[in-house]
This record gives structure tokens, sequence and C-alpha cells, in this order.
């Protein structure tokens, strides 16, 4: 497979695949390829494994086995191990059963809580029955083994949990009835406890896809549905809902964990959750194992190397620690300023002042040295070591270099006022406002005047006011206005923080002065002002030389708004007169917006899709508007949709009386149409003759409304004739947008669905 191709899915199954068809000595490679790539996809070590005992290779079958079991805990794969150990033991005799019998003890160890290992415990327990006894002494012993086999597995929640319990019920029964009824009675208890976990966990288990590849993370809707899963089970695993005891719990929490490795291998959040859980739970080696076997599957993740660090600086261990922060530095030649960052800040607290000084005197000198490195020391030189002049030292040391920066300016600036010295911070600015270049000085003479407006007297404040315009404003054609005082530069001066010297109202109202000020010599042409449009500068107090990039502000098309009346009549809107104006305005660029997108090229092809396209979806087309900005990714906006708490209606259908039942306005025809358009709407007396058509029913008084109401907005009635007749009042209109129907008159639902 090609590098760029690593974890394509679909190449490792047909690679898979031709494997099955190659003798053993070429698929080899083939498995070996698949498996450092996928080192937890159980179903490859099976097909691997299950190759050399077709040949009877045991030695390399053992092999296999030896560097798969402990990280794919999957039943098939260990059922595959426990046949071949059944294999190589059959003609052992008493030695061979004693050891398949440690197989059997073994693999229940380690996947004998997983929901699909009944079969393992029923096989497991007539292997127990199969074993000879010579004596009664030995056949005491079978007969408790194999009731502790039972007794072990009516109390695992599986899909097998039911015929367990029976086949105990019958074992009990067949030995002692008079000990069957106290061991029954003792035990059933704790199996309808089981089953009832067992019902509950499948229901998070039935959500997991078993098939599924351990890949690197691209934000596919499916692989966040699969992460939510697997964060739901533990969860549900973390709450001991069968109540057992603590070490029971966590033996199948860590079984939970395994599992959800072997598809989310390449998740950070997994790993470090499993081994902070470890942590909590006072298992720090454990936690430590975690981290490095993170560390192997990931070890490009510097989150997983700080997180572990973390770990071992909390529990003492400053050497491990120390490893773990100069693997990050590397070689010198790509270390990441972030990585100096940290090991400065590691250093201070381990080892002090001298040993952090000694090394960012090293790391300044490197070719990948930010500011941030600058910054960083001289803060913690200030902060933690209390000691200014370093600090003040170092910030000019680092304005040789970064000069250029106004990040770094602003960061020297805010240092220079903790210390209060206004003389400093005057010069800095002064400094730094001479070299930088216009579209880069922005914030900076923002600065400038926000400190002038706390350190300086009115006339500087107006002073440097003054020079930040003339500064921004450039040689632009609106030089002139911007270089006019407003009264924005007075709510600016006046304010502080979230106190203003105006009401919301006024401060919008100042604004929209502002940008229409802008504009006043620009003019918009027809066309653009038909469709609601015009254009604003991007950054209004920004360098008018350097905005030339302009964005589209849209506005509604009034003329084409109806007042919306739910009591329209239904179906008239999907008239052929009604669609015709819709169909033209879909192909009118100047008044459908989506249409408008479609180049040239494409637009005779459009004409065909429209022409196919119900009359429904062309009046919805027609109400969207134009596409201006970034495109919204929709796996992301469905994960989120899926993470979401979204309150779900659960129809349920009722046999209860009209009268009974809650009532509300049906949607009508063509409000599922999407049309727009206003349409008359005629009152309940347009159908009074089918009314007096059904005056022979002694409920007549019952199903008139008055005169505003319509027969859509009337709950449906549960006779079946007055049904007909409502429906074919509806025929006509119904046929021309979708199809209506309704439920059986039984139950009286409603269903309506558009085509």
């Amino acid at each position: 497979m090609a590098a760029v191709d690593k974890y394509n899915v679909e190449s490792a199954e047909i690679l898979a695949n031709s494997a099955l068809h190659l003798p053993i000595t070429q698929a080899a490679p083939i498995y070996e390829q698949l498996l450092s790539i996928f080192p937890t996809a159980a179903k490859y070590w099976r097909q691997y494994v299950e190759a050399q005992m077709v040949v009877n290779n045991d030695d390399a079958t053992k092999q296999i086995f030896s560097r798969c079991l402990l990280n794919c805990l999957q039943i098939p794969l260990w059922r595959c191990y426990i046949r071949f150990i059944r294999k190589v033991n059959d003609k052992k005799g008493l030695e061979g059963q004693e050891e398949t019998r440690k197989a059997f003890d073994f693999m229940l160890g380690y996947v004998g809580a997983d929901i699909a290992s009944g079969p393992v415990w029923m096989e497991y327990i007539a292997f127990l029955k199969s074993l000879p006894a010579a004596n009664t002494q030995e056949e005491s012993q079978r007969m408790t083994a194999v009731r502790k086999a039972y007794q072990k597995a009516i109390v695992t929640p599986t899909h097998h949990i039911e015929q367990l319990w029976k086949d105990y019920e019958n074992f009990e029964n067949s030995v002692s009835r008079q000990l069957a009824k106290g061991l029954l009675s003792e035990y059933q208890p704790k199996y309808n406890g089981a089953r009832a976990v067992y019902r509950e966990r499948k229901k998070y288990v039935d959500e997991i896809d078993w098939n599924m590849l351990a890949v690197p993370p691209t934000d596919s809707c499916k692989e966040e549905m699969q992460w939510m899963a697997w964060k739901r089970l533990l969860v549900f695993e973390k709450g001991n809902p069968q109540r057992i005891d603590s070490a029971s719990s966590n033996k199948r929490i860590i079984f939970t964990y395994e599992q959800c490795l072997m598809y989310l291998y390449h998740y950070p959040d997994i790993w470090y959750d499993y081994a902070t859980w470890h942590a909590k739970s006072g298992s720090m080696d454990a936690a430590i194992k975690v981290f490095q076997r993170a560390l192997k599957a990931l070890p490009d993740s510097e989150m997983l190397k700080y997180a572990y660090a973390e770990l071992e600086e909390s529990r003492g261990a400053i050497q491990s620690a120390k490893k773990l922060y100069e693997s990050l530095l590397g070689n010198g030649a790509d270390t990441t300023a972030l990585a100096h960052i940290q090991f400065i800040r590691f250093l201070r607290r381990t080892e002090g002042v001298e040993a952090a000084r000694k090394y960012f005197l090293d790391a300044r000198k490197t070719p990948n040295c930010t500011y941030h490195v600058y910054v960083a020391y001289a803060l913690m030189a200030f902060c933690l070591d209390k000691d200014p002049k370093v600090a003040h030292n170092v910030f000019e040391a680092g304005l040789k270099h970064f000069m250029h920066e106004p990040t770094y300016i602003l960061e020297y600036a805010d240092f220079l006022s903790c210390l209060n010295d206004d003389r400093n911070i005057r010069a800095l600015f002064e400094r730094a406002l001479s070299s930088l270049p216009q579209e880069e000085s922005i914030e900076v003479w923002k600065r400038f005047t926000q400190f002038e407006q706390t350190y300086g007297d009115l006339a500087s404040m107006l002073k440097v006011e003054q020079r930040r315009k003339e500064a921004l404003s450039g040689k632009s054609e609106e030089a002139a206005s911007v270089l006019e005082s407003s009264l924005q530069d007075v709510v600016a001066r006046y304010s502080f923080k979230d106190l203003w010297p105006c009401s919301s109202k006024d401060l919008d109202h100042l604004s929209r002065q502002e940008l229409f000020a802008k504009n006043i010599g620009k003019k918009v042409e027809k066309s653009a002002l038909s469709n609601g449009s015009a254009t604003i500068d991007k950054n209004p107090s920004a360098p008018t030389s350097n905005s030339t990039a302009s964005v589209k502000v849209l506005y509604p098309d009034t003329s084409q708004m109806v007042v919306y009346d739910p009591r329209q009549h239904p179906g008239t809107a999907a008239t052929p007169n009604a669609t015709a104006p819709a169909i033209l305005a879909a192909s009118n660029p100047l008044s459908n917006p989506t249409v408008s997108a479609v180049d040239s090229g494409s637009a005779n092809a459009f004409d065909e899709v429209l022409k196919a396209t119900p009359p429904a979806l062309v009046a919805f087309l027609t109400s969207l508007p134009a596409l201006e900005g970034p495109i919204p990714n929709v796996d992301i906006v469905l994960s989120i949709c899926l993470q979401s708490d979204l309150p779900t209606g659960q129809t349920k259908k009722s046999t209860a009386l009209p009268s009974q039942r809650t009532t509300g306005p049906a949607p009508s025809t063509s409000d599922l149409s999407g049309s727009s358009k206003s349409h008359p709407i005629p009152s309940s007396s347009s159908f009074r003759p089918r009314d007096r058509h059904l005056g022979k029913r002694k409920d007549l008084d019952r199903q008139e409304e008055d005169e505003t109401t319509t027969v859509q907005s009337q709950p449906l009635p549960r006779d079946v004739f007055k049904i007909r007749q409502i429906q074919k009042a509806r025929g006509g209109s119904a046929s021309q947008t979708g199809s209506v129907s309704y439920g059986s008159a039984l139950s009286g639902d409603l269903s309506g669905s558009t085509y």
C-alpha cells in the first residue's frame, strides 16, 4: 500500500482477501504488513493464525498468539486459541487435559466478562463434564468444578445467560433435588440482576461496530457516532450497574477500555482517560503502563507526553519526567518554542532558578527560538523570581530581534505597565511605530491611544489620536473623511471597560452613520440595488489602501413578501398558474440568488433540472438566500446534532374519541409544498353542500365549524364515510403538490407526504 493510502480500509480488505488464496509463505508478508498498520485488527490476526494452523505450523501459531491475544480481546480470536490448545493437547492424556483447563481459565480471566462469552462458558462446562473420573472423589471434584463454572456464568451478563440458567437448573436437579432447591434460591436473585444488566448493556453494545478498523480520526459522522457509543458504554460500566464488588467492577471497566482501544487505537483522549482512571483508582503502575502503550501507539502526540510527564512529576519521579521533556526537545533543530518554554518551567520547578536561566541562554541561540520564549522567561522571572530587573533585561534583549512583532511589543508594554513605567512605555511605542509597517501597526496604535487615555492628559490624548488617524489613513480617497473628528472618537475616549457614555441604541446608530459616511461617494449599480445588495469595507478601521477586499450585504426583497396566514386553502398554491411564476423566478438570476451562483456553461443543465423539479421544491429554492461565506462541514454539523439532547416527539396511535383528543390546526397541503403566495381563504361555508349531504348523520351539528375554519383545521373524524368525503374535497389540489393520506379509521392518525 502506498504511504498516502496507509490507512485505507478498502485497500486493506482487498489485501486480506487476496491473502486467503495464497500459500502461507506468500501470505505471511501480507499479513505482517496489514498488522503493522492495524495492530488491533482481531479479524486479521485470526485469519493469519488460522492460515498457520491449516499447515500445522505450531511454533508460528504460538508466536502469533503471544503477539495478539492480550491486545485483542475478541471472542472469535480467543476461541481460535482454545481450539489450537485443545488440538495440541488432545493426545497428551491427563497432562494435556490439565493444560487445556488452564488455557480455559486463562481465557475466561480475560474475556469471560464479554457479552458474547456465553459459548465460551458453555464450551468450558462441557469440557469439565467430559473429564474422566476414576473414583468417587474425582467425581465429586468434577461436579464441584462444574458447579463453580455454572455459578460464575449465570452472574455474567451475556447473550446466553438464560440458556445457562436453564442448564444450571437441570444440572443441580440431576445431582440432588434437595440440594438444588437451596442453591437455586440463593442464586436466583443474582441471576435476575445479571439478566437485567445484560438487557441494559445490550442497548449500548448494539450501537458499536465490531468490524471497524482502528484508523486515525477523520471527524466523519460514523467515527463520531462510534466514539460516542464507546463513551456511553464506558460511563455505563463505571456506574457499576450490577452492584458487584469493586475488584470485579474494576476488572470489567479495564476489559471495556481494552476493547475500546481495539477500535479507537489512535484517539489520544481514550488513552488519557484510561490512564487517569487507573491513577484515580490508586494504581499508578498501571497508569504508567497505559501511558507507555499510548506513546507507542501515538509517538508524535505531544499532549500524551506532557500528560505522562505530569504524572511522573506528581509522583516524584523527576528523572523520568525529565526524559519525557527531553524527548519533546528532540535534536534541537526541530524543537518547538513551546517545548523550550515548558522545559524551562519544568527546570524552574524541579531544579531551581539557575538551571532555568542556563537553559534559556542556550535556547535563545537556537534558530527556531521565537519571541514566545523571551516573553515566557521574562514573565517567569518577574512573577516567580520577583526580579523585575532580569525581566526588563530579557525584554530589551528580545527587542533587538523582534521589533517587527506587534505582539511582542504589546507584551513588553504590558510588563512596563505593571511597573507603572509610563516614560519607557511611551518610548517603546515610539520606537515600535517608527519601524512597523502600516498594516501591522493597527493594534499598537490602538494600545498607544488606550495608554494615553490612562496615563496622559487631554492634549497628549488628542495628539496621539490624530497621529493614529494620519498614520492609518494613507493616501486613499477616504483620507479626508477619516481625518475628521467624529462623535465615535468621543465615545472611545470617555468609555471604560463595559461602561459607555451612550446607550447601545446610540452606539449602533453611530456605527451605521460611520459606515454610511465611508460610502457616501460610492456608486451602487442599479441591478445590485434591485437585489438589495450593497458593498461595504471589510474592516472600516483598517487603512483604506489595504481594504481592497469587500463583502456583500444582502437585504431581503420586500416586494416578494406576503403575510403568512395558516388558513390558506389547501392546494391552490400548487396549481399550474401559481407555480409558473415560481419557475420563472428560479430561472432568473436576478430574482433567485441560488441560481445566480451557477455559471453560464451549466445554465441549460439547470433548466432541465428545473423542469423535473416539483413545484414545492421550486418554491422552496426561490426562498433560499445567496450563500456568502464559508460552507459548513456537513459531517461536523451532524456530529454536533447527534451529541445534542434534542427533544424527540413520540407518535402513538390512539383509539380515543375526537372530542377527547387534543386537536390543533393540521398543516395544509400548500404549507407542505412550501408556497409563499397568498390566496383567498374560503370559509367553511364553501363546503356546506358536503355537510348537508351528510345531514342524515346524527352528529351533523358537531361536525360543522364556524365561518373562519377550513376543513383541514378540523380534527380528523372517526367516521369512514366522512373521511372519504373530505378526501374527495381535497383530491384535485392534493394531486398537484403531493399526496395526502390518512391513517386507519380506527386510529384516526394523519400522515402527509410531498414528492
